[in-house]
């Protein structure tokens, strides 16, 4: 069962992600129009700002259901729950980065803590190695977060 404080959190969570994207409801309901198709960067040309969603892998749970919200002025919030090991939601804040050259996008967290690449492709975002690699195995199609252009409710895993 959960404590009040518990409870609070979350609630205060998604309060905070829903106020922070209640403004930004025509950027995720639009599409970029792509001008230049031999320009191909991922900020410039892909329309990168949006809410992904996705189940990555886990070694020690049935898989990580993930919610990442890249918003127009480089703030991001994930939401992380480990499937099978917990009914915990994570929530992480920050600033991300985007690099043109190679089309990617680069969490910082809030806290400092390890930062976290993505690869922007179109309307999907795919999750890069801590090296900036492509993960490789037989898993590797997996690692993908979709963009999902409603933002009829706010990005949380739980049923409530």
């Amino acid at each position: 069962m959960r404590t009040f404080r518990q409870q609070f959190k979350q609630i205060l969570a998604l309060f905070l992600f829903v106020a922070i994207f209640s403004g930004y409801n025509s950027v995720f309901a639009e599409t970029a129009e792509i001008k230049d198709i031999d320009a191909h960067h991922g900020q410039n040309s892909l329309d990168w700002p949006g809410i992904y969603r996705g189940f990555l892998p886990c070694d020690d749970c049935k898989g990580v259901k993930t919610t990442l919200a890249l918003n127009k002025n480089n703030s991001y919030i994930l939401l992380t729950q480990y499937v099978g090991k917990s009914e915990r939601e994570f929530v992480e804040k920050g600033k991300f980065t985007s690099n043109n050259e190679n089309n990617t996008v680069i969490l910082t967290p809030r806290d400092s803590s390890t930062t976290r690449q993505y690869f922007v492709g179109e309307k999907m975002l795919i999750q890069l190695d801590n090296n900036g690699n492509r993960i490789s195995g037989k898993l590797a199609d997996r690692y993908i977060l979709r963009r999902t252009d409603t933002t009829e409710s706010a990005p949380s895993h739980s049923a409530h």
